[in-house]
């Protein structure tokens, strides 16, 4: 049965339809068992609408509808109609870019800005990278003998299933459906229950851009229930998944336990950023600053753990410190606001545990650690000193607006206890001395490494994890190995003489 749409009215008082079904066959629909759940609204902490939730059940209905498309339309489609349809998402997510941007601020606490200009701004030019490329998915002639004619196709996997994160869900799902979609899979999203909203907007655009049924499938839904339905199903072909390392490793045995599924992981990360005495000290603190208070902290990438050369440390924190408590704490709708509410209750208690966890085992809070305001998830920016990397606060991925401050004195010391972590997915370094910035770019065990900036991403350039930051990377040319699997050809020639 369709399910019916909701009408919300926006802080800034304009009223848009929001669809709270499953997308299932280029269809609103109710789940199976017509379960529902509350999205929140992270600023007040009041419920926004109930949305349709996916079990076993709905999930082997996408599955049926992705397998069917695949095999019967999807995989028939050529690169050049695949790149059209890509592209005129893209034109309709740039036609409804206030829209979906005042959406996300709504169900995510983003500022506003940063939902225009990197959650939606930065979809946009996902999907029209991935556009370009495929019609561009080939393999090689290989010469092996002159009596043989050998070559290499490289082929859709079939069909893919996504499970993204809440901190960027509308650039998350283009991360995923972008290359899935462009190499030819069918594929089944599933965002997270904390912020559905977005997703399901973007999956009628698809349907308005021309995608034929069951190509895009997404099941909003608990992890616990849908998505491991996802991970445990016989008939999905492909898994990627962006969050946490617990979920990372119960998908993994998941997938060992069923189909044995190929899977791609994007994990956390505890990441490094070094700032040496040699570089722009004003620069590098704006930088730093934005490394891990963008987003509310809300980010994979996070420069949670900041080294500065003894020679400015005490520099450094005055500075930081002041340029941290001048950031506007608040409405997300609000011009001048940088730092919104943290996601949920849930992450906004687990946050102020690790704050508590720091104050006991003796850092020092140099400020912040407590609650903005009255209501709404909201936690000031708290700066720790006086760390070391024994300390919890150094060790574990906190996803919130909390930075730890440490002194190094050489190279080979900082780049010690850089590596002082199960993560590997970011680190940045800070310099005008371009021999260390290549050293440190060359030894730092990490997917990505800035240097004098922080936290800039781009499609053309891959993205992901060493140690236990993940699997496989999202972005870029790369990305498509993940989407693709080759196959090998070989003819007798001697057979047609």
């Amino acid at each position: 049965m369709e399910s019916k749409h909701d009408l919300i009215t926006l802080p800034n008082g304009k009223t848009i339809k929001v669809e709270t079904g499953l997308f299932i066959k280029n269809a609103f629909v109710e789940s199976v068992d017509k379960k529902q759940f509350e999205t929140i609204n992270p600023s007040t902490g009041k419920v926004i609408t109930n949305v349709a939730e996916a079990s076993s059940k709905d999930v082997d209905l996408a599955v049926e509808a992705a397998t069917e498309a695949f095999y019967n339309v999807w995989r028939f489609v050529d690169g050049k109609e695949r790149g059209r349809l890509l592209n005129k998402l893209a034109d309709l997510i740039e036609r409804d870019l206030e829209e979906l941007a005042a959406l996300e601020s709504f169900d995510n606490g983003q500022t506003l800005s940063t939902a225009k200009f990197i959650d939606v701004g930065l979809s946009i030019d996902c999907y029209r990278y991935f556009a370009g490329w495929t019609d561009k998915i080939h393999g090689k002639v290989i010469d092996t003998e002159t009596s043989k004619f050998a070559y290499t196709r490289h082929e859709p996997i079939g069909v893919c299933a996504a499970i993204i994160p809440w901190n960027f869900p509308i650039l998350m799902q283009s991360w995923k459906m972008a290359p899935a979609l462009a190499c030819g899979n069918t594929i089944i999203l599933k965002p997270s229950e904390l912020t559905p909203l977005g997703a399901l907007k973007i999956a009628a655009l698809c349907k308005e851009a021309g995608f034929p049924e069951g190509v895009v499938n997404v099941l909003n839904g608990p992890g616990p229930i849908t998505g491991a339905a996802i991970a445990m199903h016989m008939k999905i072909d492909k898994l990627s998944f962006t969050g946490s390392n617990a979920t990372g490793r119960s998908l993994l045995k998941a997938a060992s336990e069923s189909n044995l599924k190929q899977v791609s992981l994007e994990l956390g990360g505890k990441s490094p950023n070094i700032i040496f005495a040699d570089s722009n000290l004003d620069q590098a603190i704006k930088w730093a600053h934005m490394g891990i208070f963008f987003n509310h902290g809300q980010c994979c990438t996070a420069g949670s753990r900041v080294y500065v050369q003894d020679s400015v440390y005490d520099e450094f924190l005055t500075k930081f410190k002041a340029f941290t408590e001048s950031n506007k704490i608040g409405d997300p709708f609000e011009e001048d606001t940088y730092q919104g509410p943290q996601i949920s209750q849930t992450q906004f208690d687990r946050i102020m545990r690790y704050i508590e966890c720091g104050k006991e085992e003796g850092a020092t809070l140099l400020t912040g650690g407590e609650r903005h305001g009255d209501q709404g998830y909201f936690i000031k920016p708290t700066i720790f000193t006086d760390v070391n990397e024994k300390m919890t606060i150094m060790q574990e991925e906190i996803f919130g607006p909390v930075v730890a401050i440490s002194k190094f004195s050489t190279v080979e010391e900082v780049i010690e206890k850089a590596h002082l972590t199960k993560f590997g997915l970011a680190a940045a370094v800070f310099t005008n001395d371009l021999t260390k910035a290549i050293k440190l770019s060359n030894e730092l065990r990490a997917g990505t490494v800035w240097v004098n900036c922080y936290n800039l991403v781009n499609s053309r350039l891959p993205f992901g994890g060493y140690k236990e930051s993940g699997t496989g990377r999202d972005l870029s040319k790369y990305a498509l190995d993940q989407y693709t699997q080759i196959k090998t050809v070989q003819i007798n020639l001697e057979s047609h003489t």
